[in-house]
């Protein structure tokens, strides 16, 4: 019995066959346009991402502004840990600490909030920066309604705590101001 042999192979020339190649495309996914507006050209592309994409046009200041964040967490959960009762001193004048616990406990979680800080001040990914400003200005936020009770509560007012309230405020401006600049879509060109 002779084998059969199979029909021969008709190549088809996709480069000019235009229709074949835009089914193609149109099943492979590539070719159009994404959420983001981005038309990926090839199927790796679209897995992998465009580099390009991701990279941040940083705001003017926004480093310095990590940097100055990260030492004022780092300095104060330090003096927080190591010093609760002066630290307490110069945010209340003079008023009585009635326990080192909380105190430290604060320092603590400062500490925790610095080493996010830190690393925050070496990433390039804009998600991250984000989160690490929203972070802060929440931070300063709260300290600010906290420290405001305190004050309601005790009737202490002092230049130290006048200080520290402006402080907290011109501080989640800012860092509110660089959220929001980090998180702007690059204007196309």
């Amino acid at each position: 019995m002779a084998a059969k042999q199979p029909p021969p192979l008709m190549k088809k020339h996709s480069q000019t066959d235009l229709v074949s190649r835009l089914k193609t495309r149109k099943i492979l996914g590539v070719g159009g346009e994404d959420d983001d507006g981005e038309v990926h050209r090839s199927k790796i592309s679209q897995v992998l991402g465009n580099e390009i994409k991701f990279t941040v046009r940083e705001p003017l200041g926004l480093r310095l502004w990590q940097f100055v964040s990260a030492v004022l967490f780092s300095g104060i959960a330090i003096m927080a840990l190591a010093f609760p009762d002066q630290l307490y001193d110069a945010v209340f004048d003079g008023a009585q600490v009635t326990s080192k616990t909380p105190i430290r406990l604060y320092g603590g979680a400062l500490l925790s909030i610095s080493l996010i800080m830190w690393n925050a001040l070496y990433t390039a990914e804009k998600v991250i920066i984000r989160w690490t400003l929203l972070t802060e200005a929440c931070y300063f936020g709260v300290q600010f309604l906290v420290v405001t009770a305190t004050l309601a509560e005790t009737g202490l007012m002092s230049l130290g705590i006048l200080l520290l309230l402006v402080s907290r405020l011109l501080f989640v401006a800012i860092s509110i101001y660089y959220y929001y600049q980090v998180g702007r879509r690059p204007k196309k060109a």
